[in-house]
């Protein structure tokens, strides 16, 4: 997840999660395949925090989908969307919406449909939307206005005016009235909405280098809900920045143990090892992590640099050459090029 759900706790999605086979956690690592947007974050978070995360969290193995996407994977009675015909290409031609802007609103739950091929409704909104824009509004005013007050799909009837960036209005009959309402959690969800909002004072702390702080966040985090890895996680990378190393083995310990495919993880608590002396136990981490993830570059280096330490030459020579087939222009690769020359002149001399 990448902020927090509006539509579900996060526990119930996590269980249905594993009810499918997969595992939900916050945040993106290296082991994620998809990740789903939540819509808390636009009550939370400004527009550029939000472009901020989602940037931050694209690439080209990573399928981004919006909360709903999300829930037509989760709950059967949702998978229905109003079939359509219009590709995103022929919606950003006849809407004059700009692709970037599409492609946030998407992600926010804007339109009936979450993905092409787009519906007859959907090219009515995204006429709406670029309009707005186009009068001084922005896809996170938008996005904000929508959840604040009716469904996407009830906007397609109504005239739609904006007051600057973030003000949105709809015409009922000859009146404007705010879009805007009372923003009101579902039954049942109070306590999901408090969890989730400690998580983020906690990243907040942890980001701003609070670590003290955002420890002691993290931990009640994990009070209110013993399975959350992340929390687990993240706590152990606070006191490892404070220097408390033997705590922070514990809760990346943690983190496996609810996570064992965590790869993040294994490969931060082999760091740990390492910053510990402790080399045979980082070796078999980092070999984890590799296992975990056969392109994990960091791993397969920092496997490659303990064995050289080490002086098991044979084994950093197969690491810095499976490294250098992943990686072959940055520092990190001149440095596995200058370590494997060495090797060849150690055994050349030798022989």
């Amino acid at each position: 997840m990448i902020g927090a759900l509006a539509s579900l706790p996060r526990r119930l999605a996590a269980r249905q999660v594993e009810r499918i086979g997969g595992r939900l956690r916050r945040g993106v690592g290296r082991d994620t395949k998809r990740a789903v947007v939540g819509r808390q974050m636009l009550a939370r978070y400004d527009r550029a925090e939000i472009e901020r995360r989602i940037t931050e969290a694209r690439r080209p193995s990573l399928h981004l989908m919006s909360e709903n996407a999300f829930l037509r994977i989760l709950v059967d009675e949702v998978k229905t969307v109003e079939p359509g015909t219009i590709d995103r290409s022929t919606l950003i031609e006849q809407s004059k919406l700009a692709g970037s802007d599409l492609d946030l609103l998407l992600l926010f739950d804007t339109f009936v449909a979450d993905k092409a091929p787009f519906a007859l409704r959907d090219l009515i909104l995204a006429k709406k939307y670029a309009a707005l824009i186009a009068d001084g509004a922005d896809w996170y005013g938008i996005a904000r206005a929508v959840h604040r007050g009716r469904s996407a799909g009830d906007l397609t009837a109504l005239p739609l005016e904006t007051r600057g960036r973030d003000r949105i209005y709809a015409l009922f009959e000859d009146r404007l009235g705010e879009l805007d309402g009372q923003f009101l959690l579902p039954v049942g969800e109070t306590a999901n909405a408090e969890d989730e909002a400690l998580f983020a004072l906690a990243e907040d702390a942890e980001a701003e280098g609070r670590f003290e702080e955002a420890a002691r966040a993290y931990a009640r985090c994990l009070t209110v809900d013993p399975g959350d890895a992340v929390a687990a996680f993240n706590r152990a990378n606070c006191l490892r920045a404070l220097g408390e190393l033997k705590e922070a083995q514990k809760d990346y310990w943690r983190a496996i143990q609810i996570d064992p495919r965590f790869v993040d993880a294994w490969f931060n608590l082999a760091c740990l090892f390492k910053d510990r002396e402790n080399y045979e136990a980082a070796k078999q981490h980092f070999e984890k992590a590799i296992a975990l993830d056969r392109g994990y570059r960091d791993a397969i280096y920092n496997l490659a640099a303990l064995a050289f330490d080490q002086g098991d030459l044979d084994t950093a020579q197969a690491q810095w050459e499976r490294y250098l087939v992943l990686d072959r222009d940055s520092e990190w690769a001149r440095n596995a090029e200058r370590g494997l020359q060495f090797i060849k002149q150690q055994r050349q001399k030798a022989g």
